[in-house]
């Protein structure tokens, strides 16, 4: 029964927090080890896993743009599908050169407390951006969308991207975050934050598996296939909802207050990674 509840709780965590500021990773592992005494390495193994989850929900979700950039991909796309296909490419390229690059040279020297750093100060700049968008209200609210972004933008947002491999940074807060601030829309920053998610989830599950030396076999046998696959269905549809709760309240008048709660939980996860002493 303990196995299954373990399957239940996790996927519900990696459900909630993969599409908020905060580390899911973390917060798998914070699950992993307190509630249910899971060694640190099975507990990083089950976060690779989860990451499916992850996957099959924006996957699902965005399926009709999914099937648009597949069709560029061959040549018989529209000009959506191929915008967002060269948004897609040029993201995930230079997400792949930052954060392997990072992966491999930083994370062996950053454990600890320390790893809670970045999500505070992620956090204080989402507060930041509700600012910004309070005060723009009625003025200049951010207009841009998917066919404005320039070269620069693009390679801007996969820079960020790129960066949340270091540990405890969320990938989906610090993309919206950087989106909000180069003056795209509430909408689209969410928007296009988890449909870049797609194929950084399979990149940093890939990258994962074949430098971080977890023996997935061994994480397997431990935790049972049963309760891993119980685990990806649930945060993959609890993900689905999370994706259209968020993208909804961004396309509303709650923008503000979404985004400062936002900033609000990125700070609280921070401050929770420090007390713990969790790195991920």
């Amino acid at each position: 029964m303990t196995n299954w509840l373990l399957g239940v709780v996790l996927g519900v965590v990696q459900g909630v927090s993969e599409w908020l500021p905060v580390s899911s990773k973390t917060q798998i592992i914070l699950a992993s080890t307190f509630l249910f005494g899971l060694g640190i390495k099975d507990a990083y193994a089950l976060g690779l896993f989860l990451e499916a989850g992850t996957f099959i929900a924006a996957a699902f979700y965005f399926r009709r743009e999914v099937w648009g950039v597949l069709k560029a991909l061959v040549g018989k796309g529209d000009d959506e599908g191929r915008i967002l296909l060269k948004y897609l490419v040029i993201v995930t390229a230079l997400t792949a050169v930052v954060g392997v690059s990072i992966y491999l040279t930083a994370l062996s020297s950053i454990s600890g407390p320390v790893v809670g750093l970045p999500m505070i100060v992620l956090g204080c700049i989402l507060l930041g951006d509700g600012v910004i968008i309070a005060l723009a209200r009625g003025k200049a609210n951010p207009t841009k969308g998917l066919k404005d972004l320039s070269l620069r933008d693009l390679i801007i947002i996969g820079v960020v991207q790129g960066i949340s491999a270091l540990p405890g940074v969320s990938r989906s807060g610090v993309t919206v975050s950087a989106m909000l601030l180069l003056g795209i829309n509430a909408e689209d920053s969410f928007r296009l934050s988890f449909l870049a998610l797609i194929p950084a989830s399979v990149g940093a599950a890939g990258v994962s598996v074949v430098f971080s030396g977890v023996d997935i076999g061994s994480a397997v046998s431990t935790i049972g296939v049963g309760v891993i696959l119980l685990a990806i269905v649930i945060s993959a549809v609890i993900g689905l909802v999370f994706i259209r709760v968020l993208l909804r309240a961004a396309g509303s008048n709650r923008i503000v207050l979404l985004v400062v709660a936002l900033g609000v939980l990125a700070i609280g996860s921070g401050v929770l990674t420090i007390l713990t002493g969790i790195s991920g």
